[in-house]
């Protein structure tokens, strides 16, 4: 029989730290129960209409992208500084540290174990096939040309059993669109293909489930404020909603510290430089999943198919069998 889960402390690989912006450099220290170095961080200021910025090991720590723009990479020595043994540090943009405002960063290990690789890779203007270490297929891939404007990429199962050529738009609200030239990935490559990728460097990054600490899927929305139920296998700690059969509706990011009871309707888009609104989007966070407790668009739209992406808190049952507290 397969154990439950092969991470109990999910902090290992992913956690969220909540800071005050004072207009200066300063050091932010995750408060999970493992220390975490970690090899992305994505972060944004909550007050304010501005960008949100994602930085990773790969290109570097003065490198940044915007999640919510088509810009090309961009370097700064006042943004995010430095990866540290459990946390990071950030300069005094005012994506990172304007004095007044709350700001809040979303930060993963690169690990096969916890289903995430970071790959930089360079086409030719050809479809062409690129190396990956997850060790099993990719269920989601999202890739930004770093040298060029241009969309994000979003890559995925979605409702299927195979990518079938379909994909989304990290910066836009558009429904899933079909490109008809990406193939299947496999345990140790993914594929490109040249109507998006063409002739420059571009950083991918894969994501695959993992039982009791992700989970990549799909619901359908019943337009209730009793919502649909999502079973994960653990309490989430963060969440992304996209609409995949319907255009005009954002990315939709809820997390367990910058809304610590439920419903959690706390959320920034990824796709807008919006500051942080509530209401309207809610969804409670509970010892095995996510149950939806909203009746409008977003998360919720009556016959509606959304993708999901989640990371834990903590899983339902641990690897020796033991059951976890609800919230």
């Amino acid at each position: 029989m397969a154990a439950y889960t092969t991470i109990d402390d999910p902090s290992v690989y992913f956690q969220t730290a909540i800071w005050n912006g004072t207009g200066s450099a300063l050091s932010v220290t995750f408060d999970g129960n493992s220390d975490l170095e970690p090899d992305m961080v994505w972060v944004k200021n909550r007050n304010l209409a501005s960008d949100h910025r994602l930085t990773d090991s790969v290109r570097g720590t003065s490198a940044h992208l915007v999640p919510n723009g088509t810009d090309a990479e961009d370097s700064s020595s006042t943004a995010l500084t430095a990866f540290n043994s459990d946390g990071f540090s950030v300069g005094s943009e005012q994506s990172y540290s304007r004095s007044g405002d709350t700001h809040v960063g979303w930060g993963w290990k690169e690990s096969a174990t916890a289903g995430f690789d970071i790959v930089s890779f360079t086409t030719s203007g050809d479809d062409e096939n690129f190396s990956h270490s997850l060790g099993v297929k990719p269920e989601l891939i999202i890739f930004k040309a770093r040298a060029s404007s241009g969309n994000w990429a979003v890559l995925g199962e979605f409702t299927e059993t195979t990518f079938n050529n379909k994909y989304l738009v990290l910066n836009l609200t558009d429904g899933q669109g079909s490109d008809g030239s990406y193939s299947n990935p496999t345990a140790s490559q993914f594929s490109t293909s040249n109507n998006v990728a063409v002739d420059s460097t571009h950083i991918a990054y894969l994501f695959r489930s993992v039982q009791g600490f992700s989970k990549i899927g799909s619901h359908t929305g019943n337009g209730n404020a009793d919502g649909t139920f999502v079973y994960t296998g653990f309490k989430p700690a963060w969440v992304m909603i996209k609409a995949l059969s319907q255009s005009g509706e954002g990315w939709f990011i809820f997390d367990n510290k910058r809304d610590v009871d439920n419903a959690v309707d706390k959320h920034l888009t990824a796709n807008l430089n919006n500051s942080e609104g509530s209401g309207s989007h809610g969804i409670d966070f509970v010892s095995n999943g996510i149950k939806i407790r909203n009746s409008g668009d977003g998360t919720n739209t009556s016959g509606g198919t959304y993708l999901y992406m989640a990371f834990a808190e903590h899983p339902f049952v641990t690897s020796t069998g033991i059951p976890t507290t609800a919230r």
